[in-house]
């Protein structure tokens, strides 16, 4: 053996024989056995996937997907293929990427004195040292890499698709080549090959498990764990600040937290949630809890919690939201305060139907609302990110064709297209550590909340897809409610607008624009990190930082550059920007005050509803 690995460091002095051993079967039987185990558990799972199908149970629409894929990248194609001069050149920068692939290998292989220059792009997903220093895992990931480019710059360069086709074929082919990555595949993946080799292939008899759990927890459709869900419980070490639930409606509840200190701001603050998700994103845990650290800095706070719909709610549409929402939660404040002015909060499409609703209340001269806070919120959808590929009217026409079925559109649908944004952080990587490394997640707050998906109402989501991202109605002035149009000039009432600089759902950019849809003062503020961690970022964390430089005018890229950069979290700044407008205080309020009775304790029954 010796005598072998002396020869082939002489017939290959840059490389290292050593780095082979790690790479030899030690227990071929043992191997052998345990694939045997993993493809049962593998039929397992198939099986589990296929019962409810066969059942009719679930009808896949598999042809609807994979028929707009192939119809938009046999765009890509034809343009490429239609001329002989542009093939041939699309496959001449591809060999030439790959020759280049090989005279790196070949130099770095045989050759110990020579450094060679890697002018790829750093990749996170190889981070394993044998990707660089093992010639054969090497070669795969520089060969992955020219390969993606190449393929991304067909689409980037090919001419006559309109801008929808561009957009859509660009975002498939990241998925197509995140998912054919090499670290997705044992034998392709040195970390994964090493750790079958060492355990015999036990993580694959784990992993296959887990497969067939998941399917099953899914009832035949994959629910990807991507935290470990028995160390959360929502009411018992989440959502845990202490309030009641003063009133309930069909589409909501409405809690009301208990006060800390002795005064309060005399204008109660009310948060509108999306009904995307659970409205406890912004109670996490007491450490990361806005709702705490609101009611810490003496605001009386309000939550709406959405309603989990079914069968029973496919009618209920935006102006149903409106009526017997935020409507509906305001009607309660002022029985349960008093106060007939409050301020609010809206996050996400949350903030979207607040905007709305700001314009409707102006035209119906309702000046309840006296200050709004709109957190990652859109209210012009011309640079909507990547969730735009999923809407145009053949997608939206499908998708409508389904809900009318049940009345409402599955959580793990829409969980699906967010993770799809991110698909290199959000699928893949639980991918291969959960099936393939046979890992159990960590336990994780945030990813246990991510979860927890909601269902949509029928009529709700059709008309947020329709009037919103297939026809951007409300910064038109266009978007029709309760038998008026609304118009986003007549909201006079101070705005504050937060972004995140790396929101891949609201993004920066498109938050900015819409800023300037309002008719009052706007104050747009840029905070670190992205739709999330931008949002629920506590001030003794001290991470991330926010940019400041006044209304929202000229274009994003000119203000960004001259803005202000503060460190750590914006809340104390909107804590401020809030008492400024009103900073007058009154003795501490208890939920419900004398006319409300608590139904139940926060954070209510609604919330608890899982899918």
């Amino acid at each position: 053996m010796d005598q072998k690995r002396e020869d082939a460091a002489h017939s290959a002095p840059g490389f290292d024989p050593k780095l082979i051993e790690p790479y030899i079967v030690k227990d071929p039987q043992a191997l052998a056995v345990n694939a045997a185990k993993a493809l049962e558990n593998l039929g397992k799972a198939a099986s589990t996937w296929l019962a409810p199908r066969e059942r009719g149970e679930i009808i896949d629409p598999v042809s609807e997907p994979m028929t707009e894929l192939v119809k938009t990248m046999s765009k890509v194609a034809e343009y490429w293929m239609a001329d002989p001069k542009r093939t041939l050149e699309a496959q001449t920068h591809l060999l030439s990427a790959v020759f280049a692939v090989w005279s790196r290998s070949m130099t770095r292989f045989s050759s110990t004195d020579q450094a060679v220059a890697d002018p790829l792009p750093k990749d996170k997903r190889f981070a394993d040292e044998d990707w660089q220093r093992n010639p054969f895992f090497d070669f795969l990931r520089q060969t992955y890499l020219v390969l993606s480019e190449w393929a991304e710059k067909l689409v980037t360069d090919a001419e006559g698709l309109d801008d929808h086709t561009r957009h859509k074929a660009a975002f498939y082919m990241r998925q197509i080549t995140a998912a054919l990555s090499p670290a997705n595949f044992v034998a392709t993946n040195p970390q994964l090959y090493r750790e079958t080799v060492a355990s015999s292939g036990a993580n694959l008899v784990k992993g296959m498990k887990m497969l067939a759990e998941d399917i099953a927890a899914g009832r035949g459709e994959l629910r990807m764990r991507q935290t470990d869900t028995s160390k959360f419980v929502v009411g018992q070490n989440m959502a845990i600040t202490p309030g009641k639930v003063i009133a309930q409606s069909d589409v909501c509840e409405v809690l009301q937290y208990e006060a800390t200190t002795e005064t309060v701001l005399k204008r109660p603050l009310l948060i509108c949630p999306p009904w995307i998700n659970k409205f406890y994103i912004l109670d996490l845990n007491p450490q990361k809890s806005f709702i705490k650290w609101c009611v810490d800095q003496g605001h009386t706070v309000f939550v709406i919690s959405w309603v989990n719909p079914d069968e029973r709610h496919a009618h209920k549409d935006w102006e149903s939201y409106i009526r017997e929402g935020v409507d509906f939660a305001l009607d309660a404040i002022e029985k349960a305060t008093g106060e007939t002015e409050v301020n609010s909060v809206g996050y996400c499409v949350g903030g979207t139907l607040l905007a709305a609703t700001l314009a409707l209340h102006a035209q119906e001269k309702n000046s309840r609302i006296a200050s709004s806070t709109l957190f990652t919120t859109q209210v012009d959808f011309t640079y909507a990110g990547d969730l735009k590929v999923f809407v145009d009217e053949d997608q939206l026409q499908g998708l409508e064709d389904r809900m009318q079925q049940t009345g409402y559109l599955d959580g793990s649908k829409m969980a699906s297209a967010f993770n799809m944004l991110r698909a290199s952080e959000l699928i893949w990587p639980y991918f291969v550590n959960n099936y393939l490394k046979g890992q159990d997640p960590m336990p994780f707050d945030l990813l246990y909340w991510n979860s927890d998906s909601t269902r949509m109402a029928a009529a709700n989501h059709s008309f947020y897809l329709r009037n919103c991202y297939l026809n951007n109605t409300l910064s038109q002035g266009k978007m029709q409610l309760a038998g008026k149009t609304l118009l986003l000039k007549d909201v006079k009432i101070p705005i504050y607008n937060l972004a995140t600089r790396e929101d891949h759902i609201a993004p920066a950019k498109s938050v900015f624009i819409g800023s300037q849809c309002f008719g009052g003062p706007v104050e747009y503020v840029l905070s670190g990190s992205g739709h999330i961690a931008g949002v629920v970022n506590p001030p003794d964390k001290q991470k991330y930082q926010y940019w400041t430089n006044g209304a929202p005018k000229g274009d994003y890229e000119s203000w960004v550059e001259s803005a202000k950069e503060t460190p750590g979290s914006w809340w104390p700044h909107w804590q401020r920007w809030i008492e400024n407008l009103n900073s007058e205080r009154v003795p501490a309020r208890k939920p419900g005050g004398d006319a409300l009775n608590a139904i139940s304790d926060a954070p209510g029954s609604y919330v608890l509803a899982r899918v």
